[in-house]
């Protein structure tokens, strides 16, 4: 079936189509109602199942046809480029709708997020610090708040966010929509779920499996022999585009560095690069000019990009 059996407002049907969705994924199908209704939802499933869309439809059909132009959703990420992701989706999703939405995110001036406050938007995406800090700076109010999302929640928490999200949290209406996504189910998150959804309905989308077109390698070997066999890796001809993640931000930018000097067309992307950098590296990755992009393994959940042959992870993962 396709996003037909949600009844969706004209105009958001239209930013469906022309973002070319024909059918709904199954984390979309079985949280679309749910949201519709008003429920508190617990969704886990991994990065790329259309988690996104799964609550900004919903968010979208329930704010149209308000000019109100005070923020009543609010969507939290621990990322700027998942924050930045999310606020594009939103926005071309809402393209033939009067909704405005607003990025929130260190790294860049204030004063560009400040304006749009002022010229009012309907939905935040934001990370917690800088939301928190232009709160502190009485350039924003939750008060109107009438939803909140917290994506890639099990991150968040990982990046130390949990004191910011609770400072944020106690400024919002006690009576709203909470939905929360994550790809796994700490301790952590169960607790704060408990805190803050009223009777949620839990759906789990293959949220302990990897997707099922994916092979799986695992190379044994020295530290110092990584650099070579990656290096090697590259060469072959299966590799079309390649996103290596590493553990810390300083090895990010000098494998990027020794790739590039070593005739492959490599960009970093770590977090002592300015968001413009950031930008530039990303937006080179999408259209080829870079074909291998390292990245510190904090923004693998913010990295969207179609037609990535092959994923290495440079240091053993977490998780």
């Amino acid at each position: 079936m396709g996003f037909d059996q949600f009844n969706f407002d004209p105009d958001i049907c239209s930013g469906i189509c022309d973002l070319g969705y024909t059918a709904p994924t199954p984390i979309q199908e079985k949280t679309i109602p749910v949201i519709l209704k008003g429920g508190d939802v617990l969704g886990l499933a991994q990065t790329g199942t259309g988690k996104t869309a799964a609550f900004a439809l919903p968010i979208l059909e329930r704010l149209a046809g308000s000019a109100a132009k005070a923020p009543r959703a609010l969507i939290m990420a621990p990322t700027r480029e998942l924050a930045e992701q999310i606020h594009d989706n939103i926005t071309r999703l809402a393209a033939h709708t009067a909704l405005e939405s607003a990025a929130v995110y260190g790294g860049v001036g204030k004063f560009n997020q400040v304006t749009a406050f002022k010229r009012g938007v309907d939905i935040i995406v934001a990370c917690p610090g800088r939301l928190l800090d232009l709160m502190n700076d009485g350039a924003v109010s939750l008060r109107d708040i009438e939803v909140l999302v917290l994506d890639e929640a099990d991150q968040m928490l990982d990046m130390g966010f949990l004191p910011d999200i609770r400072r944020i949290i106690s400024q919002l209406p006690e009576t709203r929509q909470t939905l929360v996504f994550s790809a796994t189910m700490p301790d952590q998150i169960r607790e704060l779920t408990r805190r803050i959804l009223n009777r949620p309905r839990s759906i789990r989308i293959n949220n302990d499996r990897p997707a099922p077109a994916i092979a799986h390698s695992l190379f044994f070997l020295q530290k110092q022999e990584r650099t070579a066999l990656l290096r090697q890796l590259l060469g072959t001809r299966d590799i079309g585009t390649a996103i290596v993640f590493t553990r810390t931000k300083h090895k990010a930018k000098s494998l990027a560095a020794q790739l590039s000097r070593a005739g492959y067309r490599a960009a970093g992307l770590q977090g002592n690069m300015s968001q413009q950098q950031r930008k530039k590296a990303m937006a080179g990755f999408r259209e080829g000019v870079f074909t291998v992009l390292v990245a510190t393994d904090i923004a693998a959940r913010g990295i969207d990009v179609s037609g990535i042959s092959h994923v290495v992870n440079y240091d053993l993962p977490d998780t």
